[in-house]
């Protein structure tokens, strides 16, 4: 509770606290450990108690670049940081602004991870001109919670399945699980024209790059690019228009074997047939007529939404299957662009 004077949170009183780390925590830089536990206080500040001995490990001084462990007591000196204080550290860190609070559509929670609904239109962590993401506003709405870190990204514009971990440990799991490709990651798109049934296979390299304005972009090269990267998509075809009806569409279910940046728009748009709506390798004079407030079902936005996940619970190992169905804008186009076949 926030006890007020004069309009002013009161500053919390100074006391020396033990801490002891648990499993979650070991393995971090004492510094990184520090400024999770010392919300408010400059970083300044921590590295001076750090070298001044006031911070101890064990009851033994520790330099910023200890990693602590398991078990380890951490002795943290009195600091005075009022609530004010600790708010505008949060601001501070998203760009001077302190993100909402807001909690996200859940679809899966347990104590190792969250799996919410992210809407289109908003990034996943600030950063790169944005102020705020889905991270900073979850864990303001959510004050109590010592741990909740991305497992995965997904663009600001695409909807769907997003994980968030609770822990450390089913962080470190989890994002194992992404980097050996052992989870399943299924997305729906509707392309503009018609996919061709034997087309089922993507597997064309990728390169990152910025743009003059510094922008980032992802192009196809050839595999003996030095900076190719190995990117395959698989698709498969769940409805069409059907030849001869204009522009055409074909909604996809894509599956993504290697996690690129912009790797289903770049390879989907390589093929002749970008994602309805992308704005930055898409059929721009397309998406313009779309997005007209007079079309019947107006498309403001890409068409690429995470739908199905799959992976290997961190703690149990169980297998854990995920589906998120299409946001309301996104099923109303497609009924207007697939009539027949979403009926």
């Amino acid at each position: 509770m926030k006890h007020i004077i004069g309009g002013n949170p009161a500053p919390t009183a100074p006391e020396v606290k033990s801490v002891t780390v648990d499993e979650d925590s070991a393995g971090q830089r004492l510094d990184n450990f520090l400024m999770r536990h010392l919300k408010g206080v400059p970083k300044t500040h921590i590295y001076r108690i750090i070298r001044s001995g006031e911070v101890r490990i064990n009851k033994g001084r520790a330099s910023a670049d200890t990693r602590i462990q398991a078990g380890d007591v951490v002795r943290l000196p009195p600091v005075r940081v009022s609530e004010r204080a600790a708010d505008k550290a949060v601001a501070m860190a998203s760009g001077g602004i302190p993100a909402p609070a807001k909690d996200f559509p859940v679809l899966f929670e347990d104590d190792a991870f969250i799996a919410i609904n992210k809407p289109a239109g908003v990034a996943v962590h600030g950063g790169s001109g944005v102020t705020f993401g889905v991270i900073e506003q979850l864990r303001m709405a959510r004050p109590n919670a010592t741990f909740l870190e991305l497992v995965h990204r997904l663009d600001r514009e695409t909807s769907g399945i997003l994980l968030v971990a609770k822990k450390r440990s089913a962080l470190k799991n989890l994002q194992d699980q992404f980097r050996e490709r052992e989870t399943g990651k299924t997305y729906l798109a509707l392309v503009v024209g018609q996919w061709p049934a034997n087309k089922k296979v993507l597997d064309k390299s990728l390169h990152k790059y910025l743009l003059p304005n510094g922008e980032r972009r992802v192009k196809v090269v050839a595999r003996d690019d030095p900076d190719a990267m190995p990117s395959l998509t698989l698709v498969k075809i769940r409805a069409n228009s059907g030849a001869g009806e204009a522009p055409g569409y074909s909604l996809l279910e894509v599956t993504i074997k290697t996690g690129r940046t912009h790797q289903i728009r770049v390879h989907l748009a390589s093929e002749g047939m970008p994602i309805a709506g992308d704005d930055k390798y898409g059929d721009f004079d397309l998406n313009k007529a779309l997005a007209k407030p007079d079309q019947t079902v107006p498309l403001k936005r890409m068409f690429l939404h995470a739908w199905r996940f799959q992976c290997r619970h961190p703690t149990t190992g169980k297998k854990v299957e995920l589906q998120c169905e299409l946001p309301y804008d996104l099923s109303q186009f497609l009924v207007h662009a697939l009539p027949a076949d979403v009926a």
